[in-house]
This record gives structure tokens, sequence and C-alpha cells, in this order.
């Protein structure tokens, strides 16, 4: 089997595993959905007192509400990646044999990432954000171009996120237990990727450094394609170089952990 046929069948591993609990993406759904109408509520209320806050107007920023809650799981931004799985192999061993597969360990989960976080954005995003457009004012663009650019921004947010989670998941090869940089990891971006507010609302310096952070190629800036406030390429290269710098950040560090690995026996 050629490489590129190796990491697709892992992929379509990950998307079938997960496709398995139906149960957990019903209830996901749900979730969501209650979410989103509280924090449509909520953004609606804001949105009276200060029309077109952050260069939004209402409609958009329903919309923006919508987008988080389908994003939410598809990006694993408050945990529930692959990462979970990998940092548990790490802590009882099992990563030595993942390390005797003949692939690439990144590569790998990275393909396992990618299939669960297509089914999370089709099972589990898709039906809260329609929900929201058909009982709410909400702006969709007319443009299929638009609609493209959106897409492929989440590619790269997912690509991305899951850089952020690996470089969190090698943690586990020097700590006995990753849990707690998970978690400060997770609040770091639930704040930093716009899921509470949109990071054009953050006023001044803050505004400016938490758009710099890699967290707001997550939702904000697939947000602000669909919604006419970015430039595509502008966008691309952002998140592009984010992917690059923390995918090679992830292959250098797993370079180092497995050659500690090696060291130790394991």
């Amino acid at each position: 089997m050629g490489a590129g046929r190796l990491y697709a069948a892992v992929a379509l591993g990950g998307f079938r595993r997960y496709a398995t609990y139906k149960a957990a993406t019903a209830a996901g759904v749900f979730t969501n959905t209650v979410f989103g109408l509280i924090l449509v509520y909520t953004y609606k209320a804001l949105w009276d007192l200060k029309p077109h806050l952050g260069g939004y107007d209402q409609a958009q920023a329903v919309t923006y509400v919508w987008l988080g809650q389908a994003f939410l799981s598809t990006l694993a931004i408050s945990g529930g990646g692959v990462e979970d799985e990998l940092m548990e192999r790490i802590r009882t061993g099992d990563v030595a044999i993942d390390l005797y597969r003949p692939a690439d360990l990144q590569l790998w989960w990275l393909s396992a990432d990618l299939g669960r976080a297509f089914f999370q954005l089709l099972g589990r995003g898709v039906v809260p954000f329609v929900f929201g457009a058909l009982v709410f004012p909400a702006y969709l663009p007319a443009d299929p171009g638009t609609w493209a650019a959106f897409g492929l921004a989440v590619l790269l947010a997912m690509l991305v996120g899951f850089g952020i989670r690996y470089l969190v998941a090698l943690s586990a090869f020097w700590l006995l237990d990753g849990t707690g940089v998970s978690q400060m990891t997770w609040l770091l971006g639930y704040f930093c990727s716009g899921m509470l507010l949109p990071l054009n609302v953050f006023p001044g310096a803050l505004g400016t450094v938490v758009r710099a952070l890699p967290w707001s190629s997550l939702l904000q800036a697939p947000a602000d394609i669909l919604l006419g406030h970015g430039d595509p390429l502008r966008t691309y290269v952002f998140q592009g170089a984010w992917a690059v710098v923390l995918l090679g950040g992830g292959r250098l560090l797993q370079s180092v952990a497995t050659r500690r690995v090696v060291v130790q026996g394991g």
C-alpha cells in the first residue's frame, strides 16, 4: 500500500470510528444547539446595545455563534481530539508499538485526527449551524466562491489545531500526567480562538496579540472569510505559516522524544 493510500485509510478509519458513536453524536448535536441558543440571545442583547460591534452586524454575529458551535468539536478547541489517546499511549508505553509501524508517527495521528474532524463537522457541526440559520436572521453569502474559500480556511484550521494539540500530547513524554497541560491549553485556546467573543471586539494591544496567536486560525480566520471581513490570501498565508511552524515544531519535538524512548529502552 502506498503512503498516500495508507494515511487515507487511517483517516477513513478515524471517520468511521467516530461515526459508530451515534448516541454521543446526537447528544453533542443537542448540546451544541442549546449552547448556541444561549449565546445567540446573549449576542443579540450585546449587539442591541452596541450595533456593529467588532465590525459585525447582528446577522453576522448570529452566524458567528453557530460557526463556533460547528467548530467546537470539529477543531477540538476544548479537547476531545486524538491527543487524548496519544497521551495515554505514551503514558502506558504503547507508543513503542506505534514507532514500530512502517508509518510516520505524526502523519499517522494527523490522518486519524482529520478523519475525526471531518466526521465531527458533518455529524455534529452542520445540524446546529443549519438550525441557527433557519431560526434566526443569519448572514449567508450567495457567492459559491466565498464558501469555497471558507472551506479551504477550515481545512487549514484543522492542520493548525492538530499542530497545537500534537505538541501538547508530546509533553507526556516528560510528564507523568499531561492533563494539566491539556486543560491550560484548552482554556487558553477557548479564549484566544474567539469562542467566547469574536477577536474583532478585543480592544487595543490585547486584540492585536490574540489575533497574532495560532488559535485565531481556528475560528476567527475562517469566520472572517465567510462574513466578508477577511482577505482569503492573507488568511491562508497566516494559517499556513502557523501550520508549518507548529507541525515543524512537533516534528522536532517528536525526534527528541523518540530518542528518549530509545535511551530508556521503551
